[in-house]
């Protein structure tokens, strides 16, 4: 029960950043420019973030970030090979959503800054060090 207990907040957390990515996506027209174009790729690092302390709760803090960077750096460089098996899953709702579609070195950038984000909010809610 503990451990269910311990990761809800990250269940939640994933749940609450998918809506806002969705949001800001949704509604990019509403948002300030900035915003529009660099909070999705943020919002869904966060997400890996966030999924990654659900699974990995007991693990450090910076374990979960830096797991969350691999995986979010191995996505976007993934977007380098386009094999046409690969483009017809990305030409996919669901697999436009983790695969990606191409390449963009910014992205890199978005996903470390949503990443760095997640990582100061859980430490200052969870009051654990990066280390523990």
């Amino acid at each position: 029960m503990h451990a269910l207990k311990a990761r809800l907040p990250y269940f939640i957390a994933v749940i609450v950043t998918m809506i806002l990515g969705f949001s800001s996506r949704r509604f990019a027209e509403a948002l300030p420019v900035f915003a529009a174009e660099h909070a999705g790729d943020a919002l869904w690092a966060s997400m890996i973030y966030f999924g990654v302390r659900a699974v990995g709760v007991q693990k450090s803090l910076l374990w979960a970030a830096l797991i969350s960077l691999i995986f979010c750096f191995g996505i976007e460089f993934s977007q380098l090979y386009q094999a046409q098996w690969i483009r017809s899953i990305r030409s996919t709702f669901i697999g436009a959503l983790v695969l990606g579609s191409g390449f963009l070195a910014v992205d890199l950038a978005r996903y470390s800054a949503g990443i760095i984000l997640s990582l100061l909010i859980d430490g200052y809610f969870s009051k654990r060090s990066l280390m523990k």
